[in-house]
């Protein structure tokens, strides 16, 4: 079973939120938020990078991000991501959604008969 096999996949629609997340920590470049996402999660999400940089261009054209080219520690140029006003009002909208959401499962994954 190859690496994207074992990894969990994103419910839909939590890509986005998940890169503006990661973007209201520190400014990185497409790369960085992938590698970042991979830590925070303990290896459960492995970002790909043929999801990664569509959901990037779509957060940009959706003025949520501001990309910027600047040259990376390794002596490379990278484009640099950073969180939009608009982008830090969606990821707390987005974010309350979330718990709401997440809430309501567990209550649904946690009932009983009796309960019904």
């Amino acid at each position: 079973m190859g690496a994207d096999e074992k990894a969990s996949s994103l419910v839909q629609g939590t890509l986005h939120m998940l890169i503006l997340k990661t973007l209201a920590l520190e400014p990185m470049h497409g790369y960085g938020i992938g590698v970042r996402l991979e830590q925070i999660s303990k290896g459960v999400f492995q970002i790909n990078a043929g999801s990664l940089f569509p959901a990037l261009r779509r957060l940009e054209r959706d003025g949520l991000i501001r990309g910027e080219w600047r040259v990376t520690e390794n002596n490379r140029r990278a484009k640099y991501y950073t969180l939009t006003a608009p982008g830090r009002a969606k990821l707390k909208r987005e974010t309350r959604d979330w718990e709401v959401q997440t809430t309501a499962i567990t209550r649904i994954l946690d009932a009983s008969l009796g309960e019904l």
